[in-house]
């Protein structure tokens, strides 16, 4: 018994990690027993992350381990290894590319989940990693660790479907049996409630018809076939679910707070740079009402924010909150005889009531306002991370069972 992990397949111009995972456990031993496949999101600003920056891992029974090492070694020779170095444009992000560097770990023992709590909060580097029993390749190797190291705490799951071989072009999906599945209790992220369009189809060149994420397995498993068996959706090469860590919200390390000392916002792009006296945060213009939110704050506002931490030290916000806000207006104190709101006489003149004419000094008071959105704000659906956790669901959620 032991653990696979298989990690950097892809490039941001095309490729999937799932798909090798998926062929590769097509091809294991028909004498093996497998486990639920793990897919599991890591630290968005890792230098070398793949497109989705996502990992794959799985339990493997065997009772022949040393005929299971020679299928491994087989297919990663002939299938996973002349994946090695491809970098190529993208045509949808700028981010600087690194060559793909796949990498294949096998354990006897699944390691310490702390390998795992760093790869989803931070940088690791392959001098972090627990001795593998057997390992393949280069950098992959650390997501493939961090994958097998998932305590799986925390999970949806993902029922993914490949494109055939010669697919091209957009992909073809019935919106309308969608609209339906996503009216499924369990059914989650499958649509943009604000534009009425499906969110399961990946952008750009990738062999990957769709994803449609689920509390549960068996929802995931039946809205894949639902989906795949209808004539408007275009035929596929397989599919499978996976256990994933995605909106569990592994990433976020605590709350951040602050008093906002300066506020500046990009006319070009939309967005906002908000400074404290502990930290800053930049807030782009994709994130809703988070973005609204921010826009709005004056210096003085006491906050609450959370998100990840950029190498430059700012806080990507994902999830903020006003909890004292400033006066933003002042107006004239009311008459304290009759009630009515006071007057100004004139330059230097004073205050006097218009009804029983009491006179006072000339003074304002400060007028409450309050924050365009009450508690905490989150970008739409289409605008979060893969492990964003959403403000509804409790600390106690459904989805938090580990995989059986």
């Amino acid at each position: 018994m032991g653990w696979l992990g298989l990690d950097d397949t892809d490039s941001l111009r095309g490729g999937c990690t799932t798909q090798v995972f998926h062929d590769l456990i097509e091809h294991l031993p028909s004498n093996v027993e497998c486990g639920v496949p793990r897919l599991v999101r890591l630290w968005p600003f890792a230098k070398r992350r793949t497109r989705g920056n996502a990992a794959l891992s799985i339990e493997i029974i065997s009772d022949d381990e040393s005929e299971l090492m020679r299928v491994l070694e087989s297919f990663w020779n002939e299938r996973i290894l002349p994946l090695k170095g491809d970098v190529l444009e993208s045509d949808i992000s700028p981010r600087e590319q690194a060559p793909t560097s796949p990498g294949m770990v096998w354990f006897d023992q699944q390691p310490d989940a702390a390998i795992y709590w760093a790869a989803v909060r931070g940088n690791v580097d392959l001098e972090d990693l627990p001795e593998a029993t057997r390992s393949w390749g280069g950098y992959g190797r650390i997501g493939a660790t961090a994958a097998v190291a998932w305590p799986a705490e925390n999970v949806t799951w993902e029922a993914i479907a490949w494109r055939t071989y010669d697919a091209a072009g957009q992909r073809r999906i019935d919106e309308t049996t969608l609209s339906q599945i996503d009216e499924w209790e369990d059914i989650v992220f499958s649509r943009d409630p604000r534009r009425g369009t499906g969110l399961i189809a990946p952008r750009g060149h990738s062999p990957v018809l769709f994803g449609i994420r689920s509390l549960t397995k068996a929802s995931a498993e039946i809205a894949c076939q639902t989906l795949l068996a209808s004539e408007e959706t275009e035929q596929h090469d397989g599919w499978r679910v996976f256990c994933t860590n995605q909106a569990s919200g592994d990433h976020l390390q605590g709350n951040h707070r602050g008093q906002v000392t300066a506020t500046a916002l990009n006319a070009a792009r939309k967005h906002v740079v908000i400074s404290t006296e502990t930290f800053s945060m930049i807030s782009y213009a994709e994130g809703g009402e988070v973005n609204a939110l921010a826009r709005w704050l004056a210096v003085g506002d006491e906050i609450e924010a959370r998100g990840l931490v950029h190498p430059n030290g700012s806080l990507h916000v994902e999830q903020l909150r006003v909890l004292n806000p400033v006066p933003r207006k002042q107006r004239r104190p009311l008459c304290q005889t009759c009630g009515v709101r006071m007057k100004s006489m004139g330059s230097m003149q004073g205050l006097r009531c218009p009804t029983c004419k009491q006179r006072t000094d000339d003074t304002w008071v400060d007028v409450s306002e309050s924050p365009p959105f009450d508690g905490w704000t989150e970008p739409p659906v289409d605008a979060r991370r893969h492990l964003a956790r959403p403000l509804a669901w409790s600390e106690n959620s459904v989805n938090d069972k580990k995989p059986t």
